[in-house]
């Protein structure tokens, strides 16, 4: 029997990832389904209820929301429902729960719950048969395939894409600005792996790093730090680049790794002064995505220009590898962290 590889299926499932986004785009159809009955009953607030990865997708879905749709949006704290038994009225209210496993026991109850006091329901998930599923009115399958690694790489990417097809067909697009991802998710991969292995040299021996990114490009700043949290065990803190300046900046300094996400557009551009602060504190900046090159970095790592709302599907791609090549380089195993498990089965 062949002795598996730390990382190998960590590393397989990041290369799967362009095939995957050209397969789900293909696919848009299911997903402009399910866009159809939302729009005709036409929700005047929009809820997401996730945890891990999939909450920092969840994050990501609540911009499109506010910006897209221009509905209000927010994210559920599922104890109120699991632990404190609330019951809020939840008339025009759309619920869409992100859960890679559809397992979580929490998010099964939400989801329940919400349906029967009056909120359209809709389950995000990577698995078709799961309870979540169930329990929904709605599913949108991400299609992402059996993930073998512990730590979330292709279904949280394909969780993204997905959630972009889902609003973009609500407010009656086509899915345009999400075409070439699958291509340009290649080109991404292929084009970063020299300066992201510099990153990895950079970084191998840091004890604490902090990521930010403003827009929509602040859910790819909250899943770089777990990242590098649950597979290289870095103490990792994610802020918001407007955030960064009220306070946290007190404590970069010439110790301090900084992973900038920064793409074109303007949430890129108004992140462009935290980071000239922190750059001139002596932090060690690593800036990722089409912007980077734009700002004050020690190494950038540049990802190809899009449309700014679909900037993280390929944002991460970098993140992810220079999550695995650390893990590796520190001696981990990124397929195995430490006390994790795929399910987390909060209640």
């Amino acid at each position: 029997m062949t002795t598996p590889q730390p990382g190998q299926h960590m590393a397989a499932e990041i290369a799967a990832q362009p095939s995957i986004f050209a397969s789900l785009y293909s696919s848009r159809a299911a997903i402009a389904e399910v866009a159809a009955v939302i729009r005709e009953r036409a929700p005047r607030f929009v809820l997401f209820a996730a945890r891990g990865s999939s909450d920092h997708a969840a994050i990501y879905a609540k911009y499109l929301t506010e910006i897209l749709l221009e509905l209000p949006a927010g994210l559920v704290s599922a104890s109120t429902t699991t632990l404190y038994g609330a019951e809020p009225d939840l008339r025009d209210v759309l619920l869409v729960t992100v859960s890679q496993s559809g397992g979580s026991p929490d998010l099964l109850e939400v989801t329940a719950s919400y349906r029967r006091r009056g909120a359209l329901t809709v389950a995000v998930t990577n698995t078709p048969s799961s309870p979540l599923n169930a329990a929904a009115e709605l599913s949108v399958d991400v299609s992402a395939g059996v993930e073998h690694a512990v730590a979330a790489t292709k279904t949280y990417s394909a969780t993204l894409l997905a959630l972009y097809l889902l609003i973009d067909a609500v407010r009656g697009g086509n899915g345009e600005a999400a075409a070439s991802l699958g291509d340009l998710a290649q080109v991404t991969l292929d084009a970063s792996a020299p300066t992201v292995d510099e990153a990895v040299r950079r970084y191998r021996f840091v004890d604490r790093v902090l990521t930010t990114g403003r827009g929509y490009s602040y859910a790819t700043a909250l899943e770089a730090s777990l990242k590098l949290a649950e597979t290289s065990y870095l103490a990792a803190r994610a802020y918001s680049g407007a955030d960064l300046l009220h306070g946290p900046v007190a404590a970069v300094d010439g110790e301090t790794a900084v992973l900038a996400i920064t793409s074109l557009g303007k949430g890129g551009d108004s992140l462009r002064d935290a980071l000239d602060v922190v750059h001139q504190r002596g932090a060690d900046v690593v800036a990722v995505g089409s912007a980077s090159e734009k700002v004050g970095a020690t190494l950038s790592i540049s990802i190809p220009e899009t449309a700014e709302e679909v900037a993280p599907v390929l944002e991460i791609l970098p993140v992810q590898r220079l999550a695995y090549g650390l893990a590796l380089a520190r001696g981990g195993d990124p397929d195995s962290p430490r006390g994790l498990n795929k399910v987390t089965r909060t209640l």
